[in-house]
């Protein structure tokens, strides 16, 4: 009678031995089990007034440090749901989402190939060999944002639609000297939705606050700049002012915005 007690005791403690420790008090499933609430419908006769706007966003700046918490960073969620295939992205070379990249292309990406010397252990030659590197996110210090800003007839309201995520690479010469910074991809943000609501965004108060990476965007909870609004010569801020004139340029497309809905009301 002994053993046939002691023979399930046994089971559950080898059971709870191989289990893998949970390294919270509970276990966390909200975030993993929350749905994106889908866009209200829009007629496209209810659309008063449009105007496109791209943004810039500097996770070296306080309110976005975020971006690139260490355990989650945003470009690091980007690039592990595009190898998996959990999302498309689309190719640099213009912002329309008109080219789909493919698999290799996803791939060549987030790796880039190179050749280094090493000996060979039993014949003792030098011999190449082709390794890959994975692109580190560090080097990922801005992202663009584009978006649309329209005024709703039907409800009488200024919304905004964010459009696509491109994270900006800084390129290096052999000697370490800044090149240039250019976009890695576009990612069609109402496709990352989904994923980005299953991703809880680090925050610095309070490690119980469930906020996701949907919620983030969606509130407009980071620091950005505009670096170009829609116009006829399809030009940035920076080919007409710069320095400050730039930033003032900036400010005075953001205002002009945000007055459009208030002078469209009578008192």
């Amino acid at each position: 009678m002994k053993y046939l007690i002691l023979i399930p005791i046994c089971l559950f403690f080898m059971e709870n031995i191989n289990a893998q420790p949970l390294d919270d008090i509970v276990e966390r499933k909200l975030i993993k089990e929350r749905k994106v609430l889908t866009y209200q419908p829009i007629r496209e006769a209810d659309i008063f007034w449009e105007k496109r706007v791209w943004r810039i966003i500097d996770v070296r700046e306080k309110m976005n440090l975020p971006f690139v918490y260490p355990q989650a960073p945003l470009f690091k969620i980007l690039e592990e749901a595009a190898l998996e295939g959990q999302i498309a992205l689309y190719s640099a070379e213009n912002d329309k989402f008109s080219y789909l990249l493919d698999t290799t292309e996803v791939r060549n990406i987030f790796y880039s190939k190179d050749t280094i010397e090493v000996h060979n252990p039993e014949t003792l030659e030098p011999e190449l060999r082709i390794i890959e590197d994975m692109v580190n996110y560090e080097n990922v210090k801005r992202f663009r944002i584009k978006e649309l800003w329209f005024f709703d007839e039907n409800t009488g309201t200024l919304n905004v639609r964010i459009l696509g995520i491109a994270p900006l690479i800084e390129e290096f010469d052999d000697n370490d000297n800044f090149k240039f910074e250019r976009p890695m991809f576009w990612a069609y943000y109402p496709e990352c939705r989904s994923l980005f609501a299953k991703h809880k965004v680090a925050n610095p108060f309070n490690d119980a606050a469930l906020i996701s990476w949907e919620d983030l965007f969606e509130t407009r909870m980071f620091a950005s700049y505009i670096y170009k609004a829609s116009n006829i010569q399809d030009n940035r801020i920076k080919d007409y002012a710069s320095g400050i004139d730039g930033l003032m340029e900036a400010e005075k497309i953001k205002q002009e915005i945000f007055n459009f809905e208030h002078d469209l009301w009578t008192y």
